[in-house]
């Protein structure tokens, strides 16, 4: 084959594939790019899962805090203050700017705070899914030990 001949070839050969993506490859891309975007906004939900639990947490360990003095300091029980335990876990809400509920149990020996809050969506806000919902919750039991 001679030299010309074979150039030629190539010629035509680049002229059929001039700027050709073959759709597999479109395809694939566009996979790529939906599974790279599940995984980000997958993880930043989780993250703001986690920061709501935590907020939750902190909010019920401030309010179970709040012992009633006037039941505990003659020892007849040791319980949390219903209100100044709500007004606590509310107050720790407040400061972190966040939405949420307190109940006392009404043996006051129990205090659950639920947080509510929103993940905004960086990815899957191309497919009109621009925030994510996320609740915390967190727990705080009074425990005591009687005599000391």
């Amino acid at each position: 084959m001679t030299p010309a001949l074979h150039l030629r070839r190539l010629a035509r050969r680049a002229r059929r594939d001039t700027g050709s993506v073959s759709l597999l490859m479109v395809g694939a891309a566009l996979m790529g790019f939906l599974v790279i975007g599940l995984v980000v906004d997958g993880g930043g939900a989780m993250s703001a899962q986690s920061r709501a639990d935590y907020a939750a947490q902190e909010a019920a360990r401030a309010g179970g805090q709040q012992i009633d003095p006037a039941q505990a300091i003659p020892g007849q029980a040791i319980i949390v203050d219903p209100s100044a335990a709500r007004a606590a876990a509310r107050a720790y809400l407040d400061d972190e700017e966040l939405e949420g509920s307190v109940t006392v149990s009404e043996d006051g020996q129990t205090l659950t705070v639920t947080v509510h809050g929103t993940y905004d969506a960086l990815f899957t806000s191309l497919i009109g899914k621009s925030t994510i919902n996320v609740t915390g919750h967190g727990t705080a039991h009074l425990l005591h030990q009687a005599g000391g």
